[in-house]
């Protein structure tokens, strides 16, 4: 598979190795699963949506790449078990797994269900420590192998309405730390990367006018507030991309993270630090 044209790596980077992606079959997470595959790596897409799977799948393997998909809820810790099991029966190993899988939305704390605050804490916190503790003997057993989790910026100065993302990822950074020290022995290195604002389809809807606005071309109109506040909010004066983030992750499963561990990466530019109070 010819690697991605802005990549800097090289060619079979990650030959031989296999990596498991949460979430890997839409934005964020698929262009993590591409370029990991773009490097070599056998990349197994997990989702809860059989059509995310297969899209990226056909993507991935019509462009030569080597990748499979499995059907994994991360919330559900014997489900994870078995699939990393059945990863590991079929391919032998694991040598990356980035916790990608992930669900916020935005509602106000006062009213915020239990069953909202649930499903959200489940899907991001939750999910990490079960992935994480699943491939936790694989690794060890093969010497060694990297986690790389996604994290948030929101955080880091409190964000309104979002109170149950904002407190899962503060819980996977954290967990990042913890396991970074208890598992080092074990030549496991556990890291995060905090992703600043990416365009996706549930960002552009965030950004749309309202339906009621009279605006005849919303996709046009989101598009142009989406550049107004890259050029005003984003110091570096552009959204992100997911290539942004796949790139520190190929980074960190490379030999130039062998003396990374307990780390949380921002990758922003520069928005978290310019944002003015909520």
């Amino acid at each position: 598979m010819t690697v991605l044209a802005t990549s800097v790596f090289r060619p079979g980077l990650l030959d031989g190795q296999v990596a498991l992606v949460t979430g890997g079959g839409t934005g964020i997470g698929f262009g993590i699963s591409k370029l990991l595959a773009a490097l070599g790596a056998h990349v197994v897409i997990a989702s809860r949506k059989p059509a995310h799977l297969a899209q990226a799948l056909e993507e991935i393997t019509a462009a030569g790449g080597k990748a499979s998909t499995v059907m994994l809820d991360v919330r559900d810790q014997e489900r994870v078990a078995a699939s990393v099991a059945e990863i590991v029966a079929t391919h032998g190993r694991i040598d990356v797994l980035v916790n990608n899988a992930a669900g916020n939305f935005y509602a106000p704390s006062a009213t915020l269900s239990p069953n909202a605050w649930r499903s959200v804490m489940e899907i991001d916190l939750y999910g990490t420590f079960y992935c994480s503790q699943a491939v936790y003997p694989i690794m060890a057993q093969q010497g060694g192998g990297r986690i790389i989790s996604t994290s948030m910026t929101l955080h880091y100065r409190g964000w309104p309405l979002m109170a149950h993302a904002t407190a899962a990822k503060a819980g996977v950074d954290a967990l990042t730390r913890t396991l970074a020290v208890e598992w080092a022995p074990q030549r496991i290195r556990v890291n995060a990367i905090a992703p600043g604002p990416i365009p996706t389809e549930g960002v552009r809807k965030a950004f749309a006018p309202p339906a009621d606005s009279g605006v005849p071309d919303v996709f046009a109109a989101t598009e142009r507030h989406m550049e107004a506040y890259a050029a005003k909010g984003i110091p570096l004066g552009r959204w992100g991309t997911p290539e942004d983030i796949a790139n520190m992750v190929a980074f960190l499963a490379s030999p130039a993270g062998d003396w990374i561990t307990g780390s949380i990466f921002v990758i922003d530019g520069g928005e978290w630090l310019a944002k003015p109070s909520a």
